[in-house]
């Protein structure tokens, strides 16, 4: 966003789900919310020609390692975090009221708004000209709000009633057209619901946000009954952020050989590639883990690996390790033990470790679902259904199992012998979940495909 003298640059990370922005006048400028991989920030400065000489943020993030800390030691920039927040680091306490001046032409006013945190800070970007937008974090979102359990269920329901009277606030304090510019909600857990727009306005929020249309309790209500789990490696970041994290470590791991890799294979540690589902699925080592980079990579194997866990990852290319080193920084996954790039042929120390997966779609799921021969010697066909528990609560095939794939690895016994069908929403998860059973040496069978299309391809769905 441009205006005559205000420029608001986002910056996304995507594989989270989250935006950090930089808002400037032409010569001084103000980060907010930067992920741990500053130098994204000071490459976009750079590019700019302006002086980072302000961070600041909106909360201590429970969905990843902040950057802020370190942006501000590199840049000698003041950092703003919210007083009632105890941090061992040196940092300029904010507090609602409070105004930051950036430069003559551009300020925050820091506007107290809890509800995601208890301390959460939202700032509104003024210009000559009056207000020009809301940087709200985990506050008011686009069509929906933060979620409000992260810092433990029992404090959900009195953070609920915080988050509908701090978004009726920000619409007392701002006119319609200001703009809104959350750092969560495009996929982020850390979210009550979906982002249904890329951008919105504070107008706009008021004919379409839940917590601008509902009376306190029926918001409450709904909002609590949105949520699901989220990931398990949160408990870790706002430790992390709260200590002060440290500088990102990008340096290329440990180069595996292919000995090493049977090694590591062989004691069962998480061997991750990071191809696409459909290049795993023609070959791959045996016992790997199906995780692109074409999805939320870091998302779903922070949430199933042992927090600490040995860890290699696999790439067509040294470069694609590099970018899934940097996906994992930002979640505080700082030690790769090894890693190696090629094919799977070429990673192999014996060509028997290479194996491929079958795939299919939901018409071939429906046409083996529809086959009513009767043969004692024919194996039973499973459904595994990986999606979390909301999404199975809304739809899910008849005669399904339901295992979300956070809890596949442990929970592999459970699943019923024959051969296994596996399915999410789109493929992703699936894949991750297909080469979990395969490594288990189940018979397995990857749907790669929508869960949209399960039900117009003949397969019987269950009545909820």
């Amino acid at each position: 966003m441009t205006t005559d003298t205000i420029r608001v640059e986002v910056i996304e990370t995507s594989s989270l789900g989250d935006r950090s922005y930089l808002a400037t006048d032409g010569e001084s400028a103000v980060v907010v919310d930067p992920q741990r991989d500053v130098d994204r920030v000071l490459a976009l400065a750079g590019r700019l020609g302006v002086e980072i000489t302000h961070v600041v943020e909106t909360h201590i993030h429970n969905d990843y390692v902040s950057g802020g800390l370190e942006l501000s030691r590199l840049t000698g920039a003041d950092y703003g975090v919210a007083a009632d927040d105890d941090v061992p680091f040196r940092r300029t306490p904010l507090s609602d009221g409070d105004t930051v001046e950036i430069s003559g032409g551009m300020r925050l006013r820091v506007v107290a708004t809890p509800g995601h945190t208890f301390h959460h800070l939202s700032y509104v970007l003024e210009g000559t000209g009056g207000a020009e937008g809301v940087f709200t974090g985990g506050s008011l979102l686009f069509g929906t709000t933060g979620r409000t359990d992260l810092l433990g269920k029992e404090h959900a329901e009195k953070l609920a009633h915080h988050q509908h009277a701090s978004a009726l606030r920000l619409a007392d304090v701002l006119p319609d057209g200001a703009s809104i510019w959350p750092t969560h909600g495009f996929g982020s857990f850390c979210t009550a619901a979906p982002a249904a727009t890329d951008d919105s306005t504070l107008g706009q929020e008021k004919q379409t946000n839940p917590a601008l249309r509902l009376a306190a309790e029926e918001f409450v209500t709904e909002a609590l009954a949105g949520l699901d789990a989220y990931p398990a490696y949160y408990v870790h970041m706002g430790v992390a952020n709260l200590a002060g994290p440290e500088p990102v470590d990008l340096r290329f791991p440990g180069h595996a050989d292919p000995d090493e890799l049977r090694r590591r294979l062989e004691k069962g540690e998480w061997v991750v590639d990071l191809r696409h589902r459909t290049a795993y699925v023609r070959s791959h080592l045996a016992g790997t883990v199906s995780l692109g980079l074409d999805g939320p990579m870091p998302t779903w194997l922070g949430w199933m690996i042992d927090w600490g866990a040995p860890l290699t990852l696999l790439g067509e290319s040294p470069d694609q390790v590099a970018r899934a080193q940097r996906e994992l920084v930002r979640i505080g996954i700082d030690r790769i033990e090894a890693a190696a790039s090629g094919s799977p042929e070429d990673l192999a120390a014996d060509p028997g470790q290479v194996r491929g997966l079958d795939s299919a779609d939901f018409a071939d799921l429906a046409a083996i679902l529809s086959d009513g021969t009767e043969d004692p010697a024919r194996q039973r066909e499973v459904v595994l259904d990986v999606r979390l528990n909301n999404e199975w609560n809304t739809s899910h095939i008849a005669g399904a199992v339901h295992i979300p794939l956070p809890e596949v690895a442990r929970r592999i016994d459970e699943v019923p012998p024959g051969r296994v069908w596996v399915h999410c929403g789109s493929g992703y998860r699936a894949a991750a979940a297909a080469s979990l059973l395969d490594g288990a040496g189940r018979d397995v069978v990857l749907v790669d495909d929508f869960f949209a299309n399960a039900a117009p391809s003949g397969v019987p769905m269950a009545e909820v």
